[in-house]
């Protein structure tokens, strides 16, 4: 399966560089799973395409501000680093600008000494792994020092850094936004609730593998990155009585559909309580077995994100939505409008 049969043209203009003054105001585009029929509406009318009995699921990752500007102690040089992932204590999995600067046994400086870090190797893709050192609490620190780690194709400043998180954010660990989720407010997830809609929460860390580009020609050759996952035991019991009872289980963004995939694939098309890694890589051919819909975002050309959609809703209605999407000047990427497969 080639990865070019994924590509759309993109006009650059369509990609959101600002976040909507209200949340809810993001344009949605209902997509039906099995036949390719469209409906254009707004985000806050969703509750509208949900029953009672279904469940919502949505990733409560919280973004950390994870892009550090610092300095190498021997020489003043300015380093820019952005964490992706925690390996053990302050080890942290990071990437580093310019890495050839930043060698085993480079001791970097931020903020005066507030926080300082020492590199001791290399990961992929031509990481490093960094200790850090402090005094205080280190995600204290992060808040005070760090900036957001918004997207490669966001060129702006972002004036408020909460709008880079989800209303529901709690578990700190990502490297990048469950964007589907930047769509609701606490107001529309209680509108939900009182329509009999269950709303649950799982845990899955965003990596920076999410903006890789697949840089292979065939789709079974590409090399899924890992992120880390949690589902509780109450989430667990409910999803598993949902099923049993004839909802819909729906999930907010791809995050929180490769983290019940994982699960339900592992466990016979059950859900239990869990934690650890993921490289699940869903398209198209892939047989569902948790999930009977989902609300995402519009994503880039040729990524795993959108053979994710193409596999639940077909190659042929996606790219045909895509499409649409672009002539009806919908707003595209991490800031922009959703979509509903259902």
């Amino acid at each position: 399966m080639k990865v070019d049969l994924f590509d759309f043209h993109l006009p650059e203009e369509l990609i959101a560089q600002v976040p909507l003054q209200n949340r809810t105001d993001s344009r949605l585009m209902v997509v039906n799973k099995e036949t390719g029929e469209l409906k254009h509406d707004i985000f806050k009318n969703i509750s509208e395409y949900l029953r009672e009995g279904d469940c919502l699921v949505l990733n409560d990752t919280k973004v950390l501000p994870a892009r550090l500007f610092g300095v190498k102690k021997d020489t003043g040089a300015k380093i820019e680093v952005l964490l992706l992932k925690q390996l053990e204590g302050d080890k942290w999995e990071t990437l580093v600008k310019p890495a050839k600067r930043v060698k085993e046994g480079t001791e970097l400086d931020f903020g005066d000494g507030l926080l300082t870090a020492v590199c001791t190797g290399t990961s992929e893709h031509g990481g490093r792994v960094l200790e850090f050192s402090y005094e205080g609490i280190f995600y204290e620190l992060l808040d005070r020092l760090g900036e957001m780690p918004l997207p490669p194709y966001i060129k702006e400043q972002l004036d408020d850094r909460d709008r880079y998180q989800t209303v529901y954010a709690r578990e700190p660990g990502s490297a990048a936004a469950p964007t589907a989720g930047l769509h609701f407010t606490e107001e529309l997830l209680n509108e939900v609730r009182e329509k009999g809609v269950h709303v649950t929460f799982i845990t899955l860390h965003v990596g920076l593998g999410t903006f890789r580009p697949v840089s292979v020609d065939d789709v079974l050759e590409h090399d899924m990155h890992a992120e880390f996952y949690m589902i509780t035991e109450g989430t667990a019991r409910l999803l598993n009585q949902v099923r049993r009872n004839g909802g819909r289980i729906i999930t907010v963004g791809t995050t929180s559909t490769r983290t019940l995939e994982t699960i339900a694939s592992e466990n016979n098309g059950t859900f239990i309580e869990s934690s650890g890694w993921t490289n699940i890589f869903i398209y198209p051919g892939y047989q569902f077995k948790a999930i009977d819909g989902m609300i995402t975002n519009f994503h880039l050309p040729k990524s795993t994100l959108i053979m994710l959609v193409s596999a639940l809703a077909g190659r042929e209605n996606i790219l045909h939505a895509y499409n649409t999407a672009v002539n009806e000047r919908y707003r595209f990427f991490s800031f922009g409008d959703a979509m509903l497969i259902i």
